[in-house]
């Protein structure tokens, strides 16, 4: 008897895995999420619409942006298990978080007018539905592809000027010194710097003036190795501090690998003025950007064989 009910138990469980919808949903709760989807966009249309005409008029600032979701719909989808498994209740104090979220965000559609905390009012308002109407436990379950929404809204615009200037003199400065470090000690060419401009003279006592604007700032390559680190942290570290260390380590890294962009186009300045220019510019700038991604994922390499969980794995089958 005890045999059939267990049969019986797991048929009955198999069945409820069966009419989950990409493993999350079950019937119920499909419907009632298409209901508060469609709301959800509903209420925050206008920033919907504007944040993706911004990713895609600035394509290569914030192209990036339109991936986001889809990965942050991955992150959901890997975690579906977890969630299947969870317990749905609801928790009402959440209603306190969720009102908060629609407030801010009117408020700063209104008054203050900033599209960067819309969004975060956005994420903050879904965040609170979702611990409202599904409790603490779904919240912990679905907490980072919901904060991975944060890497897909854009930047205010006093804060990109002021942080893109400093990365410009800092671009500026790397570059110059790894220009000299080339071109001093053979006499080949030298290198002044003033601001973030770069003068390189060569052994014929010719200037070239090298002009480091704001698309060679490196912003655009910080923000998207930032994007590029969330989710290399996710889906290929298990421990938290290897996630807290790569997100730390993006900005180094994707600021180091713009310093070599900069010098790279300033050798070649020296072949042809116009491949420091124009679409050339943009073209080798971009291709240059591969090089800056290996190197990051060597970064994660490093850090997966710093603890290797495949060893624990098997130090733990040896003692059972």
């Amino acid at each position: 008897m005890s045999t059939a009910q267990t049969q019986s138990g797991k048929v009955s469980a198999a069945s409820e895995g069966e009419a989950r919808l990409l493993g999350l949903f079950t019937t119920a709760g499909a419907a009632w999420t298409g209901v508060l989807a469609v709301g959800f966009v509903a209420l925050f249309y206008r920033w919907l619409w504007q944040q993706g005409v911004i990713s895609v008029k600035h394509l290569e600032d914030w192209g990036h942006a339109l991936a986001v979701p889809a990965i942050s719909g991955y992150l959901l989808w890997r975690e579906r298990d977890r969630v299947a498994g969870t317990p749905v209740r609801v928790f009402w104090p959440a209603l306190v978080v969720f009102l908060l979220g629609i407030v801010s965000y009117v408020f700063c559609v209104i008054h203050v007018r900033n599209h960067m905390l819309q969004g975060a009012s956005m994420v903050l308002t879904l965040g609170g539905m979702v611990l409202w109407l599904t409790g603490p436990a779904m919240l912990r379950a679905v907490f980072l592809p919901i904060a991975y929404l944060l890497l897909g809204i854009t930047i205010a615009e006093a804060i990109m000027l002021d942080v893109t200037f400093r990365l410009q003199l800092l671009a500026s400065k790397g570059a110059w010194l790894m220009l000299n470090l080339i071109g001093q000690p053979f006499g080949w060419f030298g290198v002044e710097i003033e601001g973030n401009t770069l003068e390189i003279i060569t052994s014929s006592g010719e200037i070239l003036p090298m002009n480091v604007a704001e698309a060679c700032s490196g912003m655009r390559m910080v923000v998207a190795f930032y994007a590029l680190a969330g989710v290399v942290a996710l889906l290929g570290t298990k421990d938290w501090w290897q996630r807290i260390a790569l997100m730390l380590l993006a900005g180094p890294v994707a600021v180091l690998m713009n310093m070599v962009r900069v010098a790279v186009l300033g050798l070649l300045m020296l072949i042809d003025e116009d491949l420091a220019a124009g679409d050339a510019h943009m073209v080798i700038g971009t291709l240059l950007l591969f090089p800056s991604l290996l190197v990051f994922m060597g970064v994660v390499r490093i850090l997966n064989k710093i603890v290797d969980p495949g060893a624990k794995t098997s130090a733990g089958g040896g003692g059972s």
